[in-house]
């Protein structure tokens, strides 16, 4: 299902307002998946068994970085080892992403402020979602690139960082992705020329609102 930026808004809105929790859901969605990719990995190499794949939560200013956390403490509980880098003050967070902090932290999480030496097995991107409309700019940048130069396999998180949700454009260089997780419903820049050559493969979770 592909819905305009400000119909998926809408949507999400109007869940808030009955009460639904959406960032949990998001979290928990994210989570079952990268634990099923990272068994598939096990399963392609039995040598190196699933829960000592390394994941990194990569964690920006908003929501989409909530979801990530949210993911990351999931995946923590399960045994995964996960790293999270938090490019965000977190008293500066949103309301809903400052208690998926806070949820991490309580879970014995800590954070990182940049990337590490070692890379992950699997990265989630969680730093910008389907609200970002301005070209990355030079820090931002230079993390993407850095990312996408370790060639490893990634999650975007509703879509990939540094792609346009609505109109499809590269906002720079965006990440590139191995798979997409949407969330509610796929934006179409995803099935854009560009989107298509960064998102890898599209899926889709409504988080029960279909």
């Amino acid at each position: 299902m592909e819905l305009p930026v400000h119909e998926i808004r809408r949507i999400e809105r109007e869940a808030l307002a009955r009460g639904v929790a959406l960032m949990p859901r998001a979290g928990l969605a994210a989570a079952r998946f990268a634990a099923a990719r990272l068994a598939q990995m096990g399963q392609a190499n039995p040598a190196d068994p699933v829960l000592s794949l390394p994941v990194l939560a990569l964690a920006g200013p908003g929501n989409n970085g909530g979801d990530a956390l949210v993911a990351a403490t999931w995946l923590r509980a399960w045994g995964h080892p996960v790293q999270v880098v938090l490019y965000a003050d977190p008293d500066r967070l949103p309301a809903d992403a400052r208690l998926a902090y806070d949820g991490w932290r309580q879970a014995g999480g800590s954070t990182l402020s940049d990337l590490p030496a070692n890379h992950p097995a699997l990265a989630l991107d969680g730093l910008f979602g389907i609200g970002l409309n301005r070209p990355l700019d030079e820090i931002w940048q230079a993390r993407v690139d850095t990312i996408n130069g370790w060639n490893i396999p990634v999650l975007a998180l509703d879509v990939p960082s540094g792609l346009d949700a609505s109109s499809g454009r590269e906002l720079g260089r965006a990440v590139r992705a191995a798979w997409t997780l949407s969330f509610i419903a796929c934006a179409p820049g995803l099935g854009s020329p560009a989107g298509l050559g960064v998102c890898g493969e599209r899926h889709l979770d409504t988080l029960g609102l279909a």
